[in-house]
């Protein structure tokens, strides 16, 4: 009877009062058992101020029934889906929307609603990975600002492919400990584009000169990469570099140059087929003419082949002797195979472009110790 009083009462009463009244009846709700009839009541006049025009008053429910972990389903799903002021407090704390739930509302959502759940604390995997692939660039920010949120590699990698174009979710990305490598050869290849397409470098430079020293600073900042990723992430940037085509004889020579072995290996294992243990073998123990057929296999022409397989023997030596560390390869390489009068041989062209990527990190490396010794003093 109450509750049918408060129905007829509600037909004439101002917003306000009425907003007053929902917050009063949604505590009356929790406070009722459940075998109390009143309470199935309470639940019908819920779901009866839903219709309520004054948004006021859906609000006041929402605020009321966000944070219980009991209530009515079936009102805090049409709040989560009214306008997004109004789905605001049951989609940020609502214990009782599941993540398949959030995923429907952001599939069927606004904008605005999907930045309300990229910010919700706990945020799930799967929603994330929703969010992430549906979402645009405001959404991203917001969901990599959420720290509590639940970010997959795969959500990240996607997040990169989507967004790289925009700083702030680039510079959100780069500073994550634990973004993936695939994903940061993704940022570093937008970087590069991004610098390649600023009016004062093309101001400055002719379009061949931008093309060479943004490819050059691409391959070397993915080479860095290759240096610092995590066994686990390699064989995932391999695939990644083999689908874009950047699995080149130079990239490739350099890396097994710069002792970038595990790298090197994943990638001869992803061409050629081979289960990883078995190309291992054959580059540690195997004969010339098994390595030459490995690596012949992964694609390299006859004349490049030989060249890899003496670099492997020679990075086998390298290893075999006091501290070893592998480095050396490529000088010991060159003096292998001296550089001939016709330059425009194809074992010339690698080499030359295996130097100058040489050069190009030494100098790096040099830069970045300079720096070093400055700080320190």
């Amino acid at each position: 009877m109450i509750i049918q009083a408060f129905l007829r009462w509600a037909e004439t009463a101002g917003a306000a009062d009425r907003a007053k009244a929902a917050r009063a009846l949604a505590k009356a709700y929790f406070r009722l058992r459940p075998d109390d009839p009143q309470k199935q009541a309470a639940l019908h006049a819920m779901i009866h101020l839903l219709d309520d025009p004054s948004s006021a008053v859906r609000f006041a429910l929402s605020e009321s029934l966000a944070e219980e972990p009991s209530a009515p389903r079936a009102v805090v799903l049409a709040l989560a889906e009214d306008q997004p002021d109004i789905a605001c407090p049951v989609i940020t704390f609502s214990p009782v929307l599941t993540d398949m739930d959030l995923v429907d509302i952001a599939g069927r959502g606004s904008s605005m609603t999907r930045g309300l759940i990229a910010a919700r604390p706990e945020l799930g995997r799967g929603v994330a990975a929703a969010i992430a692939e549906i979402g645009d660039t405001a959404e991203a920010v917001i969901l990599l600002e959420n720290d509590s949120a639940d970010l997959s590699r795969y959500v990240l990698k996607r997040l990169a492919e989507r967004h790289a174009r925009s700083c702030e979710v680039r510079n959100l990305l780069l500073d994550r400990e634990d973004l993936p490598a695939e994903a940061r050869d993704v940022l570093v290849r937008e970087i590069s584009r991004a610098l390649a397409g600023s009016l004062l470098v093309q101001a400055t430079l002719s379009a061949p000169r931008i093309a060479y020293l943004t490819e050059e600073a691409a391959t070397l900042a993915t080479l860095r990469l290759v240096g610092n990723a995590l066994s686990d992430e390699i064989p995932l940037l391999v695939q990644t570099m083999r689908e874009d085509g950047r699995l080149t004889s130079a990239f490739l020579m350099h890396a097994l140059c710069s002792g970038r072995i595990e790298f090197f290996a994943a990638a001869m294992t992803d061409l050629s087929g081979l289960d990883d243990r078995r190309v291992r073998s054959i580059m540690a123990t195997g004969r010339k003419h098994a390595i030459r057929a490995l690596y012949e296999s992964c694609g390299l022409s006859r004349e490049i082949s030989e060249v890899f397989v003496e670099a492997t023997m020679l990075w086998r030596e390298k290893l075999r002797e006091v501290q070893g560390s592998g480095e050396g390869i490529f000088d010991a390489l060159i003096e292998r195979y001296p550089r001939t009068v016709d330059t425009y041989t194809t074992i010339n062209e690698l080499l030359d472009i295996v130097e100058s990527l040489q050069r190009q990190e030494y100098r790096d490396m040099a830069r970045a110790y300079a720096e070093q010794t400055a700080y320190a003093a």
